[in-house]
């Protein structure tokens, strides 16, 4: 799988937070402003949208991210979603979420 100019923005966007303290905490308190001095782009996020950053660096917590529920409830699955259902694949994410919290011990073997 290819990786997407967004991820990596993304990972660009972390690594720095880990090197660096002050952007971190710039990233915090004022994302928008932080990530595009950091890449040297404008932002295009949807009208209405904000980006909100939770510094989530403490090694002795486990985060869990909540996302939006959908709008509609009869939400359907695009063709690509339909062909990974069908051919017993797992939505990408959700694998490596769940494996990651079974890292942790949270969830005791039945």
């Amino acid at each position: 799988m290819e990786i997407t100019q967004e991820q990596k923005m993304y990972a660009e966007i972390v690594q720095k937070a880990w090197e660096d303290a002050e952007f971190k905490n710039e990233l915090v308190n004022n994302p928008i402003e932080a990530i595009e001095k950091l890449t040297g782009k404008k932002l295009n996020l949807p009208e209405g949208k904000k980006i909100i950053v939770r510094d989530q660096t403490d090694g002795s917590s486990v985060y869990i991210n909540i996302p939006a529920k959908p709008d509609h409830e009869d939400v359907e699955l695009n063709e690509n979603q339909l062909d990974m259902v069908a051919g017993g694949a797992a939505i990408p994410g959700v694998k490596e979420v769940v494996d990651f919290l079974c890292s942790f011990s949270l969830f005791s073997p039945k």
